[in-house]
Parts: C-alpha cells; structure tokens; sequence
C-alpha cells in the first residue's frame, strides 16, 4: 500500500471557514479539500436541497423526449420501457414504467436477457415490441451506441427516446431523442448522472408540464440513490442531493421491495448498505435468472407479495456468491499456472464460466493482483468480457486502442463489457498488455491510500464524530474522511481475530492518550508490527461500534506501518 496525505489547503480558507462555521480547524480542513470554502457552501453541503436540482430543461433533446411521450400517451399508443438488467437499469425501468402508470396503463418493461441478447439494445427487444403492437421504446441506462439497432427499429416504424450516462461514440443513433449528459454538445450542467438519474430528469420534465412539484416525486428517489451506490458514480453535486433524499426515502418510506430486503436490518441504512445488501441482490436476478424479477419486486406495492419475491432473489443471490467463488479460485489458479504475475494487465478466460459473474470476478482479480483485468467466458459463438480496472488507469481508453481486435464494447472508465471473436482473443490479450504497458503510470500498480488529515488520538470524541457523520453520502467523489495517526501502541490487547485469524482486533494508545479500539479487516498478519508496544503508524477511517447495547467509536483500520 502507498500512503500519500493529501496536500495541505490553504490555512487561510481553513482558519476563515472554521470562524465562520464555529468548527475545529481539522473539520474546516476537510471541508476545503472538498471544495467547500463559504458557509454558502458548507450549508448546501451538509444541508443537500432539492431546490439545487437543475432544470431538467437544460439536458439536450428533453423537449423531443417529452413531446413524444405524451403524443403517445394521446394517441393511445403502446410504450415500452426498456433497460439493463443490472441495477441502474432495472431501476431505472422501474422508476419510468411506475411513473407513466400512474395516468397510463398501455406501458410495457423489458429486460434484454443476459445471455440470449447480451447488454443493450437488442433486435429481440425490437421484435417483441413489434410483436405486441409498440410504436415507442424508452431506452434507460443503455442505446447510445445502438445505431444499427435503432434504425431496425425505424425501418418497423417503431420510435426511440434514448435515456443513457454512457459515453457516446463518434456517431449517436438516429432516435427521437438521445437524453445523455456526456454528450459533447448538451448543455446540461452535470455530467455524472446514472442511467436512473437521467430517467429521473426525464420524470421531473414531465411532471412539470402537468403542474407537478417535487414533492410528488419523492418516492422514487430510493430507487435513485440505490443505482448511485450501485452503479458507482460520483457522489458530488446532483448526485449527492438525489442520494441525500433518497435514503431518506430509504429509511422512512421504502418501496415493498427495498423493505424486503431490509427488514432485519439494526439502525439507519446508508449508502454503503444499499451497495453491499440491496444492490448484489438486484444484480443477482439478472445474473442468475432474468433481470425482469428485480422490477417485478421493484413495481410490486404489496409487501407480503414482495417478501415472496425477495425470498427467490435472495435464493439466486446465494447460488450467485457460490459461482464466484469457484470461479474466482479457478482463475487465480490460471493466473498461477501461467505465471502472469509479471504482466501488467490480467487477462483469463474459460469457455464454461459463468457470464453473469464473470464482472464480479475481474473485481476480485483486480483486488488480488491490482492490475487492469479482463474475464473472458463464452457467449454464443463470441467471446465476452467483463473489465474492470485501478485507481486513476481508464480502462475505457485502453480497450478503444484495441478497437481493431474487439467487435463490440462500451462502459465507464473503470468498468466496462466487450465482445470479440474467439480468433481474436490471443492478438486482442498481447495489444491489450502493450497499450496498458504504454500508457500506465507504475505507481497505479501499488494500491494507493489517501490520507485526508494526520490527526491525534485524543481529538476523536463523539462531537466530531457527529459532525463527521454529515459528511454523508459517502461515495466516489466524497469518500469517508481517512485520517492518520503516528507514534502509536498496542495497550496488550490486540489480537488476530475470525476463523481463520485473518482479522486485526486493535486496542492502541498514543502518548497515554486513552485506548481506543479498532479492526482492520484482512489485516490479520500485521499483529506482528505491533507486538511488545513497538511504536507504529496506522491509517483508519472513523466510525462506531454497537456491543451488547453500547455503542463506541472504533477506528476502522486500513493499513498499518
């Protein structure tokens, strides 16, 4: 692990924010690396407004959409809501559909099946919607490179809105309406809206023709905020007021099929939450059996009905973690036997994994050997991939410098999917390898810890804990606050726990400071450094511990040194 502490800002802007809003320096520090210099802006900070949203207006194309969609709703017309079947575009299909339903009842969902149609836009989705009569598709989360699918769908007289936060190619399809910030020539002030997020703008300017506020929208902002999590965006500007409010939602007004899967959960859920115990669950049924069961739960309003559907995604989401443990064990061996330990990129493949967990596994492999990585499964008669990549390296670009060896591809900067012919796969490995060889910085190699602040044991108290916690939503972007402490020492009470002794339970002191606990995940071999009161460095994150009714501040230990 690399530790680098961030730059020191401005002691000036640190000193006059810290007067202006009554707070330890060490908070206004925090504050100034974000941005925040004005109490103006540590208000709207701390206190997210809707009112801050921008206009929904302002996007590229929202005129067309909305015109289109209430034609159709005019001429009695049959929609068809389509979208991903990961959960930014079930989501998403799920907050459109439920909107439009509200007045309308001629509105369809479809989810492309991940194996028989693959992601996106498929001509299968076309033909059903010409099958049952459907002269409008709403494409959430994914149609921005859909060129040859959209004109298909013009030559059947079936029209396209598309709805998507992808980056665009060279050429958009030929749709009605192609709403997506990231493209060059829209105005819209924020560009790192999800798939959800653009659905969202798209239902606000509906609702704005027919006199509707804000707050009639409210209740869809739980599905916003959990495809913010999921879908790993930037938890700055709009996004942060979406997610602010949506886990409001979350917490005091879930839809049935959020409250299903959270009804045994202790406490406030956060951001974190909606990533690692709503979100696997949603992606599951995509995974492992068809991404339609996340917006049947999503869409279902009877919450003894969306227990039964909860219970069969929990069932696929078990079946889900068993695959990717194999898989991710055969292919570390791979990784071995081929001692690819020297490349700068991981690349595997085997024709019988899993498709719908090979995303999960590039993530584990990126975790073990912190490279670029690619899985590659069989898929139909083409080869199929999932990429993820490190901090800082675009993974995007790198696989566009391959565009000769690849048929198809698109994603984010960190994460995307692609298809080639099995022919290509040994000529696309070696290019892939010399393009990321070229460009990559070898200190993105190393795992980096940023470190926001050095801070001292005794300034941790339940007051700046509570401040602290207002910094939420956490997320890309506003990431929980890391803070370093130096010259500390074990009181005696460390130990290695978990079943296997892989966890660091710590109990540290510093200059007779009073002891504070800790676990550092994973970390279970460090117990070493810190034996017989040696002194040592510890970077952690900060926040509580509940224990037979009591609850404690706790470091949450990232590194030791």
């Amino acid at each position: 692990m690399r530790w680098t502490l961030k730059a020191e800002p401005d002691s000036g802007q640190v000193a006059s924010l810290a007067a202006q809003l009554g707070v330890e320096e060490i908070i206004a520090k925090l504050l100034v690396q974000r941005g925040i210099t004005t109490f103006e802006e540590a208000r709207a900070f701390f206190r997210p407004s809707l009112d801050e949203l921008h206009d929904p207006w302002l996007m590229k194309d929202m005129e067309k959409a909305v015109i289109r969609i209430e034609k159709a709703i005019e001429a009695g017309e049959n929609i068809l809501v389509y979208g991903d079947y990961d959960v930014d575009g079930t989501t998403a299909v799920s907050l459109v559909s439920s909107y439009l339903m509200e007045d309308y009842q001629q509105v369809a969902t479809y989810i492309p099946d991940r194996y028989n149609e693959g992601y996106g836009v498929s001509y299968q989705g076309i033909d059903f919607a010409e099958d049952n009569d459907i002269s409008l598709i709403i494409a959430l989360d994914c149609g921005i490179k859909a060129i040859d699918k959209v004109a298909y769908a013009r030559e059947k007289g079936i029209d396209f809105v598309i709805c998507d936060h992808h980056r665009p190619g060279a050429q958009v399809p030929d749709a009605v309406a192609v709403l997506d910030p990231k493209q060059e020539d829209c105005n819209y002030p924020y560009k790192e809206l999800c798939g959800c997020g653009v659905g969202f703008k798209l239902i606000q300017a509906l609702g704005s023709r027919k006199g509707q506020t804000l707050s009639h929208f409210m209740r869809y902002l739980d599905l916003v905020a959990v495809a913010i999590a999921a879908d790993i965006v930037p938890v700055t500007g709009e996004n942060r007021i979406l997610a602010y409010h949506g886990m409001k939602v979350l917490n005091s007004a879930p839809r049935a099929g959020f409250k299903a899967f959270t009804a045994q959960k202790k406490g406030e859920l956060t951001l974190t939450d909606a990533v690692f115990t709503i979100a696997p669950r949603i992606n599951a049924a995509g995974r492992m059996k068809h991404g339609q069961h996340a917006v049947n739960l999503l869409t279902e309003t009877d919450q003894n009905i969306a227990f039964a559907l909860a219970e069969d995604i929990d069932a696929y989401n078990t079946d889900r973690r068993a695959l990717d443990e194999e898989i991710t064990k055969n292919a570390l061996e791979q990784i071995r036997e081929n001692r690819e330990e020297e490349r700068k990129t991981t690349v595997v493949y085997n024709e019988m994994w899993h498709k719908g967990v090979i995303g999960i596994v590039a993530s584990r492999l990126t975790e073990t050997y912190y490279r670029p990585t690619l899985v590659f499964t069989k898929s139909g008669d083409k080869l199929a991939a999932s990429a993820r990549s490190v901090k800082g390296f675009d993974v995007y670009n790198a696989l566009e410098a391959c565009s000769d060896h690849i048929e198809q591809f698109g994603g984010h900067k960190y994460a995307a999917g692609l298809t080639l012919l099995e022919q290509q796969y040994e000529a696309f490995k070696q290019r892939f390898e010399e393009v990321v060889t070229q460009t990559i910085d070898p200190d993105l190699l190393t795992p980096e810890i940023q470190v926001d602040a050095r801070m001292d044991l005794e300034d941790i108290t339940p007051k700046f804990y509570r401040i602290l916690k207002q910094f939420a939503p956490f997320g890309p972007g506003n990431l929980s606050p890391v803070f370093m402490s130096e010259d500390l020492r074990d009181t005696g009470r460390s130990r290695q726990v978990g079943q296997d002794g892989s966890h660091l339970k710590v109990s540290v002191t510093q200059n007779g400071s009073p002891a504070i606990d800790g676990i550092g995940f994973s970390l279970g071999e460090k117990l070493e450094i810190i034996k017989n009161k040696r002194s040592f460095a510890a970077v952690y994150a900060i926040d509580e511990n509940e224990w037979q009714g009591r609850v404690n501040l706790q470091l949450k230990v990232k590194d030791l040194k």
